[in-house]
């Protein structure tokens, strides 16, 4: 009777693909944290309550920071602020880059770009009705929430370990405290009879 030795399952004379730690303790691979998401990384909630309670304002951040990554990432001669301070014209283009990047990272479904700009940017100027129809105006920021989950899901993918800013920090309190009083008086105010 020949015994014969168990067949290995793998090449013994190839490199070891396992993470190997260096001496000091530190590993040879990139840490998954130490990704950077692609786009801008905040919750629906904190979005929603930060839009609601600056009157907007903070839109046109989100639309900054978005814009900011965009351009660090394509390497381009783009303004960030401008893009922002233009969000009317380039919602659609920001919106089709974070689709587009979404396509390309495998999340599903695709983005609705084009009604969900479209929705911004009308509900965004409607301001300019009369009383008490101008607080539609308000709910713009509705149409940035599918985007932003969108982006979370983006941002899950390609960068698993991201912070991913759900947190109100001190500056966010205080917008919403302050804010929050503000839009509370503007609507009562608006419903006030006048004299």
């Amino acid at each position: 009777m020949v015994l014969q030795a168990p067949k290995m399952a793998t090449n013994p004379y190839s490199p070891p693909n396992a993470a190997v730690r260096d001496i000091d303790g530190k590993s040879s691979l990139p840490d998954a944290s130490a990704v950077e998401p692609v786009f801008f990384p905040v919750s629906v909630l904190k979005l929603a309550i930060l839009s609601l309670c600056s009157l907007g304002l903070y839109e046109l951040y989100w639309f900054y920071k978005n814009w900011q990554l965009i351009q660090h990432r394509e390497s381009g001669k783009m303004s960030p602020f401008w893009r922002a301070f233009f969000a009317f014209f380039f919602c659609y283009p920001c919106f089709s880059y974070i689709r587009s990047d979404g396509v390309t990272a495998g999340v599903a479904p695709p983005l609705t770009a084009g009604l969900l700009a479209a929705g911004w940017i009308i509900t965004s100027v409607l301001w300019r009705l009369p009383e008490p129809y101008w607080l539609i105006s308000l709910s713009a920021f509705v149409f940035l929430l599918p985007v932003q989950a969108y982006v979370n899901r983006i941002n899950d993918v390609v960068a698993p370990g991201h912070d991913p800013n759900s947190r109100f920090s001190a500056w966010n309190w205080a917008t919403a405290v302050i804010g929050g009083c503000f839009l509370i008086l503007s609507i009562v105010g608006t419903f006030l009879p006048q004299e």
